[in-house]
């Protein structure tokens, strides 16, 4: 097999890695047959899941929308603690327009997050 095309494909090999996990050690050579079966299937797995199952980045949306629940924050409050009015935050929030370079970094410092996130690199 050279690529998992299919989820029964997936499930199979997923399964396979788990009864090979017990089986490789530290100690295992890498001439083993179970522990070459098991880099193999291991990279087939993880190349499969990462077409079909990635997250993707966050967005500046996702991780105000984060934010403003984690520190118990209305639209009102978040607007006031990064010093926007609350019409300009929904646009943010809503992703019509986005931040200036000076209301980014305050987003970034006030809420902790990440600048290049804030400014979408």
């Amino acid at each position: 097999m050279t690529k998992i095309e299919t989820k029964a494909q997936y499930d199979w090999a997923v399964k396979r890695v788990e009864e090979l996990l017990p089986l490789v050690t530290d100690e295992t050579p890498l001439d083993d047959p179970s522990s070459i079966e098991l880099e193999l299937l291991s990279n087939l797995v993880a190349d499969y899941s990462e077409e079909h199952f990635a997250l993707g980045e966050p967005t500046l949306v996702d991780i105000l929308k984060l934010r403003m629940y984690e520190m118990g924050l209305n639209q009102k409050s978040l607007a006031k603690l990064i010093g926007v009015s609350p019409s300009r935050l929904s646009d943010y929030i809503s992703g019509k327009c986005e931040p200036t370079l000076k209301v980014a970094r305050e987003i970034s410092r006030k809420l902790s997050i990440d600048a290049n996130i804030v400014l979408g690199v």
